[in-house]
């Protein structure tokens, strides 16, 4: 099937129908997704979907409308559909479709090797991958693993001429297991995402991180409440830096639902923060030539050396804010509206081995695993429950669990006093080891 002659087929169609303007997102694609448990195959599930959501103007008033069923019949009704709902809502001048034709070639994308592997080898990659993280005598217990798949091709047409597509793979691993001692139940676990199957860690490599991560908390012990330095981990830095995304967002922005609101080329952390947003990274799990609007992406920094440089919009935010899209319309699938986010978000690394960061704490935590909300985006207060390593002189003392952690976006951002050398570019949202000088740590 031609799916992009069908997009702007059902453009058309909405337009003579009596929209004013229209767009036609079409998603087609397969999954597959492989769970074991205890070295038994429990589920092998692959599907194949495809589908369009059709959104149109009428008198500035917009409406949206989807299908999984591309015959002519649902299509009609679809559109037919989404007009009808369209004469009922309010208008808005700011109801309005891009018309942006560039579209940035973005390498690596789609590996078409994915499908020519044999599912007895990704099945076995699973089971293996289980065995591996099982081989220490203090894990008892699996918790599973497993292996994923999909592939799609995206096509993007509207009525201000734009027509654009592209196809997209990843694939991913995945394994959790539970460290034992006496009473003490200490879970652990690890995953591994890529675009490419040969880019995929192996199974040795996630196995035993996930093990490590289970043993090293074992026999936790409690510190008195203080203040003292916060060692982020690279695998927990979304608690920290997620809140300032939400922040970032122009909607919030505009609604005055950020505490970064009034902050723009303003410093809010320390120097050695600068968060760039990338849509263009080669193999980048989140990058994609447009954005769900079709509004081509870019590569920008969001803060630079602490100061605040942009906000993320959307077509109709930004029209709402006077200013044009930054190409970060997200999109759930072909049955969603546009909404805001990110792409590949990455906190530069700095000059700092991560081993160093460590040694040059006298105390503090070396925050492994946290619970909680992060940051407020709304008034930027932190506060979550707390797990990881506890540093005296410079070395790792011994876990500790329980904990909580308390504090300000303010506290935090500009507290960042050492960055790690080290950074992991597979990860969408991606952070080397940083530390925080001190926050409020409660325990005993």
């Amino acid at each position: 099937m031609d799916y992009k002659a069908l997009a702007e087929q059902i453009v058309k169609s909405a337009r003579t129908r009596g929209a004013d303007a229209a767009e036609a997102y079409l998603q087609a694609g397969r999954t597959l997704s492989i769970d074991v448990r205890n070295g038994a195959v429990e589920t092998v599930e692959e599907a194949a979907s495809q589908g369009v959501g059709v959104r149109v103007f009428v008198g500035g008033r917009m409406a949206f409308a989807s299908c999984n069923d591309l015959a002519q019949g649902s299509l009609d009704n679809a559109v037919g559909r989404a007009i009808e709902f369209a004469r009922s809502t309010t208008a808005d001048p700011n109801n309005v479709l891009p018309g942006d034709a560039a579209m940035p070639t973005v390498e690596g994308l789609y590996d078409p090797g994915i499908a020519k592997v044999a599912m007895e080898r990704k099945i076995e990659m699973a089971i293996r991958l289980e065995a591996l993280a099982m081989k220490d005598p203090r894990i008892t217990k699996s918790g599973g693993a497993g292996y994923g798949e999909g592939e799609a091709e995206i096509f993007l047409a509207n009525s201000n001429g734009v027509s654009k597509s592209y196809r997209q793979s990843s694939c991913s691993i995945r394994v959790s297991v539970v460290a034992e001692k006496g009473e003490q139940k200490s879970p652990g676990g690890k995953s591994c995402s890529r675009r490419f199957f040969a880019d995929l860690e192996a199974p040795e490599v996630i196995a035993g991180k996930a093990s490590a991560r289970a043993v090293e908390l074992l026999d936790p012990r409690l510190v008195k409440t203080q203040r003292a330095a916060i060692i982020v981990d690279p695998d927990v830095a979304r608690s920290f830096l997620g809140g300032i995304l939400a922040a970032i967002n122009g909607e919030s922005v505009l609604q005055r639902a950020s505490f970064l609101a009034a902050m723009l080329d303003k410093p809010i952390a320390s120097v050695l923060l600068t968060l760039t947003d990338d849509g263009l990274r080669p193999k980048g799990l989140a990058s994609a030539p447009f954005d769900g609007e079709g509004v081509a992406t870019m590569k920008r920094v969001l803060v630079d050396k602490g100061i605040l440089r942009g906000f993320l919009y959307n077509t109709a935010v930004a029209k709402r804010a006077g200013v044009a899209s930054t190409g970060n319309a997200s999109r759930g699938g072909f049955t969603a509206l546009p909404g805001i986010g990110p792409h590949n978000v990455v906190m530069s690394a700095g000059t700092t081995p991560p081993a160093e960061i460590v040694k040059a704490t006298k105390t503090g935590l070396w925050l492994k695993g946290v619970t909680g909300y992060g940051i407020n985006p709304v008034n930027g207060n932190f506060s979550g429950g707390a797990s990881g390593l506890w540093i005296e002189n410079g070395q790792v003392a011994f876990p500790v669990k329980g904990l909580t952690i308390a504090g300000t976006a303010a506290e935090i951002l500009n507290g960042i006093d050492l960055v790690g050398s080290e950074l992991d570019l597979s990860t969408a949202l991606t952070a080397p080891m940083f530390r925080i000088r001190e926050m409020q740590i409660g325990g005993e």
